[in-house]
């Protein structure tokens, strides 16, 4: 099992990050703020402008650190990462599966199966909570399900589930129990997010998209050959492909709860000329400080039956996946919760 190690989050504005032995150092106007020993960090993700040193490049590469740049909005720049590394035998398999249809089909079908069904459970939790009408929409989800096995290529596949999520996330809106008036979804915008709601989203779904990077990268996958999305220059298909069934259980809950209790607030929205909203610096760290509470909670997983921290999951999955392509599983089992 793979140690849940930190991930620093670098969201301070003229932020530089610089090398010192065997520490990274973050600098604003050349004044350290803050430094922590490289062992102590699985990865590092900077928000906005921020500056590295080659040294601190050199460093996390040679450490399997992850150092991926985002944009304020959340949108991915660029990653750092060493040599490559893994098993060549698994990544050769995923190739393989990769470039035939019907093998990548039985491995994309079970990711949005799960996220099907985790959609829908966050649905019915709601219902049984808030007894809040969403019957409707769960039973169209359900219905999803027969469609996803009567799929016959990739195409019908993304066609569910696009469909899978506008009704989902039609039903969003009605998940907000307070704070309407700072929060809410007519629809699902992105580059950039167009409300506070749809930019708080997608902060967190860039950062589950770091570690399942990641996750994917530990277990000598690699993230950038995915079975549902297609190859594309710069862009993590894989990690996106395993993020379908994980972002209504890591994100989506964490993001109801936040709203919900008053955790944060619409004055830590800022409306941008462009029209895209982005988060303040303090909302940024709590949410992050929130995130990072969230990872270290413990749950049974449903495939394994074991204790573990709910930030492994992605690691669990990524394992289980390539547990799946050496043949030592049947199938792919996707992350469902209840």
């Amino acid at each position: 099992m793979r140690k849940l190690l930190n991930v620093l989050y670098v969201t301070t504005p003229e932020s530089y990050l610089s090398k010192d032995g065997e520490n990274v150092v973050v600098k604003v106007d050349n004044s350290e703020i803050f430094r922590i020993p490289i062992h102590n960090l699985e990865g590092i993700v900077c928000f906005g402008y921020i500056g590295a040193s080659p040294a601190v490049m050199q460093l996390c590469a040679e450490r399997n650190v992850g150092l991926s740049f985002l944009s304020e909005y959340g949108r991915f720049y660029a990653r750092v990462t060493g040599k490559v590394s893994g098993n060549v035998l698994l990544r050769r398999e995923q190739y393989r599966r990769a470039d035939d249809e019907n093998k990548s089909l039985e491995i994309a079908k079970n990711c949005i199966t799960g996220k099907v069904l985790n959609c829908r459970a966050v649905l019915q939790r709601a219902i049984r909570d808030h007894q809040l009408p969403l019957e409707l929409i769960v039973n169209n989800l359900t219905g999803k399900i027969d469609r996803i096995e009567q799929c016959t290529n990739l195409d019908e596949l993304r066609g569910v589930e696009g469909d899978t999520a506008r009704e989902y996330y039609s039903a969003y809106d009605k998940l907000i129990l307070t704070q309407k008036d700072s929060f809410y979804m007519h629809e699902r915008t992105r580059r950039p997010p167009r409300d506070n709601l749809n930019a708080l989203l997608s902060f967190l779904y860039t950062v589950l998209a770091h570690d399942v990077q990641s996750a994917l990268e530990s277990v000598g996958l690699d993230p950038y050959v995915g079975f549902l999305h297609r190859d594309r220059p710069g862009r993590a298909s894989l990690a996106l492909d395993l993020m379908e069934e994980l972002r209504p259980y890591l994100v989506d809950r964490l993001v109801l709860t936040l709203i919900n209790r008053k955790q944060i607030n619409g004055r830590g929205f800022v409306c941008k000329e462009s029209g895209g909203i982005i988060m303040d610096s303090d909302t940024k760290k709590s949410v992050i400080g929130a995130w990072q509470n969230r990872k270290r909670e413990q749950i049974i997983h449903p495939f394994l039956n074991e204790k573990i921290e709910i930030g492994l999951i992605p690691y669990v999955q990524s394992l289980l996946l390539a547990r799946f392509l050496r043949k030592d599983l049947e199938g792919y089992p996707p992350f469902l919760f209840k």
